[in-house]
């Protein structure tokens, strides 16, 4: 298993901890005396499928670059109600009257939430209280209040309905996101109270989920394509050891643009060396500085 970032899909049912489990048994036999760093990029809940990342040895690095790009998912409201876990294998906590719902008003419902709002988490979200997870405490009974977040909403559509049953949405969003929370906060706003019943990842940034069974593996410059690059000489990664600055120029544009009107993730100028991502470098004082380097490249 070499250094890198990997797309792979989670199954329903399955915890992200168990694709990562799963590299890691990979890791041992393929590196059997060398320990490889490992991390999912984005929690999937075990009732969700789809697009999960791994990032593999030095790509480990780049897990909070991941949290500010666009995330796309399509999920399957419920109507009627509302459930403690904002899924389908929650307990009751509202039941209403859905026999009214129209598309009409589901879509002037979602304008709402467009763009940057404060949102509640789930109790049984991974957010930390006292440095623990969330849905551990929820697990034991124990009472969870969780303050607010700031979270963005690009676009929210509705793909199909199948009322007053259920109806099926596609959204992308930033980082930090909780989808079960919109389903909740839409049937509350609704009066008959909703949760999810099925949710897909399928794609973050430009990767697209690669289907069950499959994965795929990027390196070089298909990594963080959204940020602006730079071919650095040798001379230049001396400079960047010696923790000195390199001239900006010559700068390469992104090779993939975020959707318009997405705030901009304040992405690093990625540092390229005989074809790998090996340093993150920051622009100050119109020249190029190291932020982080990828021991070995990526």
């Amino acid at each position: 298993m070499t250094p890198g970032l990997y797309l792979t899909h989670k199954p329903v049912g399955a915890t992200s901890f168990a694709t990562v489990r799963a590299f890691q048994e990979e890791a041992q036999v393929t590196r059997p005396h060398r320990r490889t760093a490992l991390v999912h990029g984005g929690t999937l809940d075990p009732f969700a499928e789809g697009l999960l990342l791994m990032l593999v040895g030095p790509a480990t690095h780049l897990f909070e670059l991941l949290h500010a790009v666009p995330k796309t998912y399509v999920a399957r409201v419920e109507w009627g109600t509302e459930m403690d876990t904002g899924d389908l294998h929650g307990r009751p906590v509202h039941q209403g009257d859905a026999s009214a719902l129209t598309p009409a008003q589901l879509d002037a419902a979602l304008e709402p939430f467009l763009g940057w709002t404060e949102q509640v988490p789930p109790a049984t979200s991974a957010k930390k209280i006292d440095g623990e997870p969330a849905y551990r405490k929820a697990h034991r009974g124990e009472v969870v209040d969780l303050p607010p977040s700031r979270v963005y909403l690009h676009t929210a559509r509705w793909r199909s309905h199948d009322l007053p049953r259920a109806s099926v949405l596609e959204l992308t969003c930033r980082g930090g996101y909780y989808v079960r929370s919109l389903a909740r906060d839409l049937g509350r706003a609704l009066g008959c109270g909703a949760h999810l019943s099925a949710l897909n990842r399928t794609a973050i940034g430009p990767w697209k989920d690669p289907g069950p069974g499959h994965r795929v593996e990027l390196h070089g410059r298909d990594l963080l394509p959204w940020a602006r690059g730079r071919d650095l000489t040798d001379q230049d990664v001396g400079a960047l050891r010696r923790d000195q600055s390199i001239p900006l120029s010559p700068l390469k544009p992104p090779e993939w643009r975020l959707p318009p009107g997405f705030p901009d993730p304040q992405a690093p100028v990625r540092g390229f060396h005989q074809g790998r991502l090996t340093f993150l470098l920051t622009e100050r004082d119109g020249a190029l500085w190291c932020e982080t380097e990828l021991r070995g490249g990526v």
